[in-house]
């Protein structure tokens, strides 16, 4: 058995505690926070749960240790702390600062001998590996990614600290046209806008400047001015019936042409009804491949681009050659 520990217990913290649940070979021996955990109320079926501090100089029952942290910030931080006494990982989704994210826990991950998995989820990750494999095969081509229809939780937090708003959802919707144009193989230049809109629904406080609020969504640099956005004032009521979930999901399109200038489109999509279940179970899969590369003798820092899928899967190599193969 792989033992598993946790650090950080929200959404996709529970995400991987149930993908463990349904993996033989995975247990989880422990839940791990920086705050009070005598204030937190976690059911976790009878792991522990423990301050972070007990994780100082390395634990015997843990193999691998699945950092879920609550920002962008946190990350970068934690991992390489981390990683001097455990395989370590991480989803980690800056796309930019991920080369300096991978140098950090790199060093950190080969002075304590371990292995880092950094950015696993399904992007980066499951989509990452798509785009490799599409311009490996078509390289006279082009990529394009489009996200949605889902709820994208860091734009929902950028609009809940907007002053008035008490609460917000926020779905990318990938606009027809343009899905349509590039699965058709004519290979468009498509602006920002073109690809994608972007759908707020608002629960205002009692008394806020509903006209101020919609003005500061829309103009938000880095993360709605650049997009046709439409915003939607609801009651609590109908924000806890319809849109209490994290779906989310999207598509991985590649076109290119071969010798004889012949068409082909590749495309891999994902329709997710949580967005923090479907990473978890990302994450307990690397886990696995990170606990197996270490016993190798492997160290330093990964990503799912490092990692043959024969390392991913529960199935022995037989089983994978027999059937998948």
């Amino acid at each position: 058995m792989i033992k598993i520990a946790i650090l950080g217990y929200g959404n996709l913290g529970r995400g991987v505690e149930a993908a463990i649940k349904q993996n033989d070979d995975l247990v989880l021996t422990g839940v791990y926070t920086r705050r009070d955990p005598s204030g937190l109320k976690i059911n976790t079926e009878g792991v522990a749960v423990r301050a972070a501090s007990e994780l100082e100089n390395g634990r015997d029952d843990i193999d691998v240790l699945v950092i879920c942290g609550g920002s962008a910030t946190d990350l970068p931080e934690m991992t390489p702390y981390y990683a001097r006494w455990y395989n370590v990982l991480d989803s980690f989704d800056t796309h930019a600062n991920i080369p300096t994210h991978f140098a950090n826990v790199d060093k950190a991950a080969k002075d304590g001998g371990k292995v880092g998995v950094i950015s696993a989820g399904w992007d980066p990750g499951m989509f990452s590996v798509n785009r490799v494999y599409a311009d490996a095969i078509l390289p006279c081509g082009q990529a394009y990614t489009f996200w949605g229809k889902g709820v994208s939780q860091g734009h929902s937090d950028a609009v809940r600290r907007i002053d008035g708003v008490k609460d917000a959802r926020q779905y990318t919707i990938p606009v027809d046209k343009a899905l349509d144009a590039v699965r058709s193989g004519a290979n468009p230049a498509l602006t920002t806008r073109e690809k994608h809109t972007r759908e707020v629904f608002v629960v205002a406080e009692e008394g806020a400047d509903r006209a101020a609020i919609e003005n500061a969504i829309v103009t938000m640099p880095n993360y709605f001015s650049d997009y046709d956005t439409t915003a939607h004032f609801i009651t609590e009521e109908e924000m806890k019936r319809d849109h209490s979930g994290l779906p989310h999901g999207g598509s991985v399109i590649h076109s290119g042409t071969t010798g004889e200038g012949n068409k082909h489109v590749i495309e891999y999509s994902l329709k997710l009804d949580s967005n923090p279940e479907f990473t978890g179970s990302v994450l307990a899969a690397c886990a696995r491949a990170a606990y197996r590369m270490n016993k190798e003798g492997v160290t330093g820092a990964k990503t799912i681009l490092d990692i043959a899928p024969a390392y991913l899967s529960a199935k022995s190599g037989d089983e994978l050659r027999a059937h998948y193969l």
